[in-house]
């Protein structure tokens, strides 16, 4: 019984250093790391809002059975500041915590350190292809016209994933229409690989904004 107790200890501290590590290797920021379902702000919302976090918690609790399927990812778009971040970092902080590891990636900010720091690109862009589950967040923020490099890094990514059947949190302003029109190759992946649960977000006011509606706007 002895012998029990402490194997069942070992393995409990062990467990505790993986899922450590996997929270330092993922990128995913301290505040970040507090996202959650439970502090997802949902009164006095559009029903679209809610439709996200219903798709999101769904795509947690199938997420087991779907991550080795065709459809295994999920794609939330639309409106600025409607809690797109929030329940995609939700879902990785309870996956992370099952002991899946998770790669952050922000588009502005990850391209920006890709240029600055061109000894760590082919790493990170094969971490990316490779990890367990990639979490791309705002995908072309702030770009009328992507550059030649930018698509081809996301393109060669998503393409590799779509073959292997690795799943993708992805967050967008664009929604799939936009993303077809930037690339179709690239938007039509995105679209399949996460068709079940796909939610986008249009056409409402700033009431809409979850940051402003988080300082009681």
């Amino acid at each position: 019984m002895e012998n029990d107790s402490e194997f069942a200890v070992i393995c409990a501290c062990r467990n505790k250093k993986k899922i450590e590590q996997i929270m330092k290797s993922s990128e995913i920021t301290k505040e970040f790391l507090n996202l959650g379902f439970s502090n997802f702000l949902i009164e006095d919302v559009p029903e679209v809002v809610i439709s996200a976090r219903n798709t999101a918690l769904e795509y947690l609790n199938n997420f087991d059975v779907i991550r080795n399927k065709r459809v295994n990812s999920i794609s939330l778009l639309g409106a600025s500041g409607s809690g797109k971040t929030h329940l995609l970092t939700a879902i990785s902080n309870n996956l992370m915590r099952k002991g899946v590891s998770v790669f952050y990636f922000p588009f502005v900010e990850g391209f920006n350190e890709l240029k600055q720091n061109l000894n760590d690109m082919y790493s990170k862009i094969e971490n990316m292809k490779t990890v367990e589950v990639l979490f791309v967040d705002d995908l072309f923020k702030g770009r009328e016209t992507v550059t030649q490099f930018q698509l081809e890094q996301m393109y060669a990514v998503f393409n590799y994933r779509y073959l292997n059947h690795l799943p993708v949190l992805l967050s967008s302003e664009k929604i799939i229409d936009d993303l077809c029109q930037i690339d179709v190759a690239l938007g039509s992946r995105i679209f399949e690989m996460s068709r079940n649960y796909l939610v986008q977000i249009e056409g409402y006011p700033m009431q809409i904004n979850y940051r402003l509606r988080a300082l009681n706007y």
